[in-house]
């Protein structure tokens, strides 16, 4: 009797257990799929970052090194430097201009006024004076006024024109002037001569001792080169 009493209360024991075990099973499994439902919930990232957290997040800054690099790279495109411009544009030669000359207008009445237009379809770089000879008599150029020289070279664009101011003579009735209906000019650093018309039908009155050049210069300096 008592060995039949002692077995009923093992399988009891064991029974308990038994029951125990599979309740701690299902609340682990419960527990599981709680956390798998969440994160399907809330998602991954490609990094394995939650897309619903609430943590710090990047954004694209403007004055960062890298755009502000792009920056810099599309104005400096669009950009010119003068100096830069002036140093790699090539000298303008006799095939790049032509050369006229027209009275200036306006006392004093003893200057002409010659004008270098750029013909040709490139910038180029016009340095100097006019190399200027009136005269078969006379073979020397005519000298040049260093007060008209400009800072720096004069640059044209295409189409662009340069200017130089001329004295001919003092305006005096008694010097020497002979009339000059075509003269010769050469540009610097260029042997070739440009024959130019002298404006005015009956042509110039040129005293070659007083004749006397300005410097090439983007404008007509109204008073600045006054000699």
């Amino acid at each position: 009797m008592n060995t039949l009493r002692h077995h009923s209360t093992l399988l009891t024991v064991a029974a308990t257990a038994l029951a125990l075990s599979l309740t701690a099973c299902q609340s682990d499994a419960d527990t599981e799929s709680a956390s798998a439902a969440t994160s399907s919930a809330t998602g991954k990232t490609a990094d394995g970052k939650g897309a619903g957290a609430s943590g710090p997040t990047e954004s694209i800054d403007s004055t960062s090194p890298a755009n502000s690099a792009d920056s810099e790279g599309t104005s400096g495109s669009t950009g010119s430097n003068g100096e830069q411009a002036t140093a790699s544009t090539p000298v303008c030669t006799a095939e790049d201009v032509t050369v006229t000359a027209a009275t200036q207008d306006g006392p004093p009445y003893t200057h002409l006024v010659l004008t270098a237009k750029n013909a040709s379809r490139r910038s180029c770089r016009l340095t100097g004076f006019p190399r200027i000879q009136f005269l078969e008599s006379h073979k020397q150029d005519v000298a040049a006024v260093a007060k008209s020289k400009p800072a720096t070279s004069v640059v044209l664009a295409a189409g662009a024109p340069a200017y130089a101011l001329v004295k001919l003579s003092d305006g005096g009735v008694d010097e020497d002037n002979e009339p000059v209906s075509a003269f010769s000019v050469m540009l610097e650093d260029d042997s070739t001569v440009i024959a130019v018309t002298a404006p005015g039908s009956g042509g110039i009155a040129v005293d070659p001792a007083k004749a006397l050049t300005g410097y090439w210069t983007p404008e007509l300096r109204n008073g600045a080169d006054d000699f």
